[in-house]
């Protein structure tokens, strides 16, 4: 799975005297629309303020959250969901992109009891190592990291329980695809690799200020346990290749420019790895075009394989040596 570096990640549960001024921000929409914020810019960040607390509410309930669990929160912005998690959850850790936000959510619970249970972590999250244990994932996500914040959860170890995530609805729609269907994708695949995802509720613009260009939707995502024991960086591989173009034959793309002569590359490391001898009378696109046709996926299309068919093609390959990463 993806690992992200960190050059910028620091604890901060105290403003800095610079970051002090009033603002209200929770995340939000890559592709912003409206007005400006009028307190901050939160289009840096991809923010849009979550300003329905019945919204909020509803997000941190489908997390069915117990007093003993320990929360991620990614871009709490001023901690309108913040506050609704620290009513139930036993400790919240919140990593905020902008300093700003951070003094405010700081101020929000200071010389409260929740104060004691909120950790506020400065910094990006896409780049952050060593995040603390949690059981549950709640984030109203800066969209402009939607898919790196997804597969950063899915790589995180130990596994946690449930995430709560709120994204464009369109990214959400393709997250929870099923084969066949016109939204079906690498994405889809890939994530649904390693955990099951349900699309719970939409939320409209004008809950959110400055009201973003697109809707939103919540979704839930349980990671598989135990994960399926496959390299993400192979499976991938495999579905860049046949997602390429989805409605093309799987034979199709595998006959693209310059997929064969990586295979081979790939195979040749891989005996080298294991030592194996190469062959020189070895044909790498006639055993490509025979695992094919042996595993009855030359004629199908990915926009209707499911992950298990996948799976299975990934296996074919295997079994001869031909590696995708």
């Amino acid at each position: 799975m993806p690992r992200a570096t960190t050059d910028r990640f620091s604890r901060a549960h105290q403003p800095s005297p610079k970051a002090s001024s009033s603002k209200t921000s929770s995340s939000g929409e890559a592709s912003g629309g409206g007005a400006k914020n009028p307190i901050f810019n939160t289009e840096r960040f991809g923010q849009h303020i979550l300003k329905n607390p019945a919204v909020a509410q509803n997000i941190v309930d489908k997390a069915n959250l117990k007093p003993t669990d320990r929360v991620l929160e990614v871009g709490p912005g001023t901690g309108n969901l913040t506050v609704k998690i620290l009513e139930t959850a036993k400790h919240c850790t919140a990593v905020e992109m902008d300093p700003r936000m951070a003094a405010e959510l700081t101020k929000r619970v200071q010389g409260k009891p929740e104060q004691r249970k909120l950790d506020i972590i400065i910094g990006d999250f896409v780049k952050a190592e060593n995040l603390p244990y949690f059981d549950v994932c709640i984030s109203n996500t800066p969209y402009q990291i939607s898919s790196p914040l997804v597969f950063k959860l899915l790589s995180h170890r130990p596994l946690f329980r449930v995430a709560i995530l709120m994204f464009q609805r369109e990214f959400a729609l393709r997250l929870v695809a099923q084969p066949g269907t016109e939204l079906w994708s690498r994405l889809s695949a890939n994530v649904q690799l390693y955990a099951k995802v349900d699309h719970l509720f939409q939320v409209a613009k004008n809950n959110f200020r400055p009201p973003p260009n697109v809707e939103s939707s919540v979704i839930r995502m349980v990671p598989l346990d135990p994960p399926p024991p496959i390299k993400f960086e192979e499976f991938d591989g495999l579905t860049r290749i046949i997602f390429s173009r989805r409605n093309k034959t799987i034979h199709g793309n595998f006959m693209a420019k310059g997929v064969i002569d990586m295979l081979e590359k790939n195979w040749k490391t891989w005996c080298s790895e294991n030592n194996k001898i190469i062959e020189d009378d070895q044909n790498m696109k006639q055993r490509v075009e025979e695992v094919l046709t042996e595993s009855g996926y030359s004629e199908q299309r990915a926009a209707k394989m499911a992950v298990n068919d996948l799976l299975k093609l990934l296996s074919a390959f295997h079994d001869i040596g031909v590696h995708f990463a």
